[in-house]
């Protein structure tokens, strides 16, 4: 797969075969994402990856809890819904999470690690996988509570939550906007 089909193609998938992933397969995905430029070359990125099922359902329950407790405003109601119901995953049943997260509290964190995940979103797309970030995990991971459990120090800051499987199916396209452009000079 060419590079501008991957970035044509790619898709938020939410629904995944429970076929696990190996370890040579995520490795290769994270050596993807390293590959993303980074302010100053700083390379500030650090992954977490949890394939245990046991250990996403509960990472999900505390999330949603969470969510719960201090939802954002403007949350829409299918998220809402989702968030009520006991039956859902926020993870979508996904046999693995690589949670990217900055070392460094540089201005440029956020930026750094949204490129690697980007990569990775593509490097996993062009082997035939599926990925997801899921945004409704980030404000708990970010608490002590969620910083613990994922093994990292009290000052790194996550930011990047992505699953990865196997798609069992594959997402339609979602139409997009023509792009707002300004022409200057």
């Amino acid at each position: 797969m060419d590079l501008r089909q991957a970035i044509y193609s790619r898709r938020a998938v939410r629904d995944y075969t429970t076929e696990p992933l190996g370890k040579e397969v995520l490795t290769r995905l994270i050596h993807a994402a390293i590959q993303a430029p980074s302010a100053v070359n700083e390379q500030p990125w650090s992954f977490a990856v949890v394939q245990d099922r046991k250990l996403l359902e509960r990472i999900s329950s505390e999330a949603k809890a969470h969510g719960l407790r201090a939802p954002a405003t403007g949350v829409p109601q299918r998220i809402l819904e989702r968030l009520h119901d006991p039956n859902s995953n926020i993870f979508y049943n996904a046999p693995a999470l690589i949670l990217i997260s900055s070392r460094s509290d540089s201005p440029w964190a956020v930026v750094n690690c949204s490129l690697a995940a980007q990569n990775l979103m593509l490097a996993a797309h062009a082997e035939g996988l599926g990925t997801c970030w899921i945004g409704l995990a980030q404000a708990w991971l970010e608490t002590r509570a969620g910083k613990q459990l994922m093994g990292l120090p009290a000052h790194y800051l996550p930011v990047a939550p992505i699953i990865i499987g196997r798609p069992a199916a594959t997402p339609p396209p979602v139409e997009r906007k023509e792009p707002e452009t300004r022409w200057i000079g």
